[in-house]
């Protein structure tokens, strides 16, 4: 170990090694208690090894002694002891073990430190320092190891972690295994207290394979299902344990349990709630996944494993092959976890797609409560495919706002010769309904789908397509373009205008024009309504009226948007208007007519920034109109 040695059996330390316990001491370390987990790792690594011996067969001190791990406190005393029934340790084992600080690296490793200006939370586990880790809360620590060979001898190692340590062989008569007394500091007395060392060892080593006593009460009572055959886990065990996990009241919506063997080996137990924890979007970064590595907790929630769009999922994932104390920050760059983290995903997105494929109902259930979240998987381009066969909107198809279609059902009750799949953003299929851009849609029969949520527009503007198949705007399309497909057989409320009518309802038009002046690009006949008096469209395929009020919302600079004030010759307000036009081109009422129609068209996509003028116009009108119907009943 190149320590220096002195007659009374007391070495010194390395230099580099009392450098590297000083960083580990006085460093500004956030979770002192990771000393536990890794003290009870040791001690769990230990068993196993004891474990492979007694499979072997061959003599074993002490073979009947169960394999167990122990922890006691002394709150007189200020005493912690962690001990283990394992493989134990010679003395040459323990300046081996205890040594491997010294062989790993460590005047490297300190030079790395130095120059990324590194944290101590990312060195505990590495170049050998996960026992090292006692002395963030021990003023002294002793080890008393007893091998299991039959003929070795007691050892016991004694150090204060400042510089020098002592090793001998003991004549005490111990059990095999190893037991760290730890005296600890003033401020670390809150590892003699219960409920610190029960909530420190529930959280990092729960699922230890072995049995951890405090006091001699057992601590992990729940096992660690995920590594078991799915075969022989019921279906309460998986409740219990997503309880447990979760501190949920109600059973999982789904299960997903895998085990992988090659090329990476891992265990994954994945839960998908039944009910979802968003509530406007509020505490958003509480998610994750528990990464485990053989049983020992790792990082709590970890929000890499699965991306952001998959929130709603709780679980734990246990690694093999990962080191036992990889940092985060090596975690995002190491590359068996990004090959865990791509397995995990698709293993979600597959039991999605599998559960939409043989249950409409557990589907649909999953999708109006963990849906809004889902959307966001809009920027995966790796799963580009599975995601757009995931995602659900309502549609014209639908009998009401509860039922929801698949892009692959859309397209299966496309017309012939429909190459586009048409939308419609709107606060509610109310009012989607009442849209005046979507008349022309229901006289094709053209189903279109429905969104209410803001991000929805963005979505489909960001995919652009599924499949062959376009996603547009009902606002932008063309008439025109809609001509190939038939129109249903009612007969029209009125008759065609005659030729001096067409005229007239011309100069309509071009008057109308000029009172609003630069509010529009232009005033012409529609050739999309039915059986509304008027509409707004883009002279392009511009951003439509729900992404620009969006774009606003978000404080995006958006250029205003000049539109064409669309009018409906077959409107009974457009016909009367139009008579009152032959008769007087100058008549007020139709000022008042024209501005009414342009900022009810503005009301009705969102964009009317200031109602009052509209509301005090139309309060006029209605008195107006009042009068005239009391002397027509008069009359009567």
């Amino acid at each position: 170990m190149n320590e220096t040695s002195t007659a009374t059996g007391r070495f010194e330390f390395k230099a580099e090694i009392k450098q590297l316990l000083d960083i580990l001491v006085h460093s500004l370390y956030t979770s002192r208690e990771i000393f536990l987990r890794e003290l009870i790792s040791n001690a769990s690594d230990a068993l196993d090894k004891l474990r492979f011996q007694l499979n072997k067969g061959g003599d074993i001190y002490e073979k009947e002694l169960p394999l167990e791990i122990h922890i006691d406190f002394d709150k007189n005393r200020k005493t912690l002891t962690i001990k283990d029934t394992g493989i134990g340790m010679t003395k040459d084992e323990v300046i081996s073990n205890i040594g491997t600080i010294a062989k790993s690296g460590t005047s490297e490793f300190l030079k790395l430190l130095k120059e990324n200006n590194t944290s101590a939370n990312n060195i505990i586990g590495k170049f050998g320092v996960g026992f090292y880790s006692v002395f963030m809360v021990a003023k002294e620590a002793i080890i008393k190891s007893r091998s299991y060979l039959p003929e070795a001898k007691a050892v016991e190692w004694k150090s204060d972690g400042l510089g020098e340590y002592e090793i001998k062989e003991i004549d005490e008569k111990i059990p095999r295994g190893t037991a760290i007394e730890i005296f600890l500091k003033d401020d670390a007395a809150e590892f003699c207290e219960r409920y610190k060392l029960e909530q420190t060892i529930k959280k990092h080593s729960s699922f230890i394979s072995f049995p951890i006593y405090l006091e001699k009460e057992k601590i992990n009572t729940i096992s660690a299902i995920w590594r078991e055959p799915k075969s022989s886990i019921t279906k309460e065990q998986y409740n219990e344990f997503y309880k447990f996990l979760s501190y949920d009241n109600e059973d999982p919506l789904f299960v997903i349990h895998k085990s992988v063997d090659a090329p990476i080996q891992f265990n994954s137990l994945l839960f998908i709630p039944k009910k979802s924890s968003e509530f406007f979007w509020f505490d958003r970064e509480n998610y994750g996944l528990d990464l485990y590595v053989r049983r020992v907790l790792i990082q709590h929630k970890n929000k890499d494993l699965l991306p952001e769009y998959m929130s709603f999922v709780k679980g734990v994932v246990d690694s093999e092959d990962l080191p036992l104390n990889i940092s985060r920050e090596t975690l995002q760059e190491n590359v068996i976890f990004t090959k865990i983290s791509q397995n995990i995903t698709s293993q979600v997105l597959n039991f999605l797609q599998e559960t939409a494929k043989s249950s409409l109902t557990d589907y649909t259930n999953f999708w109006n409560e963990h849906g809004r979240i889902f959307k966001l998987g809009y920027t995966d381009f790796t799963n580009n495919e599975k995601y757009l066969e995931l995602i659900r909107f309502n549609s014209s198809f639908n009998s009401n706002k509860e039922d929801v279609t698949s892009l692959a059902e859309y397209v299966s009750r496309m017309k012939t010769g429909q190459k586009e799949i048409y939308y419609l953003t709107g606060s509610s299929r109310e009012g989607i309904e009442l849209d005046p851009h979507l008349e022309l849609f229901k006289d094709k029969e053209l189903e279109v789908l429905y969104l209410y949520d803001p991000i929805d527009e963005i979505i489909l503007s960001s995919l652009r397509k599924y499949k062959e198949y376009e996603f547009k705007s009902v606002e932008s399309i063309q008439p025109s373009t809609l001509e190939k497909f038939e129109s249903r057989t009612d007969k029209a409320e009125f008759e065609k205008l005659t030729g001096d009518d067409k005229k007239h309802f011309s100069s309509l038009l071009t008057k109308m024009k000029k009172i609003l002046g630069d509010k529009v690009e232009d005033v012409k006949e529609s050739q999309r309504l039915k059986s509304s008096a008027s509409c707004l469209v883009s002279k392009d395929e511009g951003f439509s009226s729900a992404m620009s009020k969006i774009l606003k919302m978000t404080n995006k600079q958006v250029e205003p948007q000049k539109k064409i004030l669309e009018i409906n010759p077959d409107h009974k307000l457009i016909r009367n208007l139009l008579q009152l036009f032959k008769t007087n081109s100058n008549d007020e009422f139709i000022v008042n007519v024209t501005e009414q129609l342009f900022e009810s068209a503005l009301l009705l996509e969102g964009s009317l920034d200031d109602p009052h003028t509209l509301v005090n116009r139309l309060n006029k009108m209605l008195e107006q109109s009042s009068d005239w119907y009391l002397q027509v009943k008069g009359k009567d």
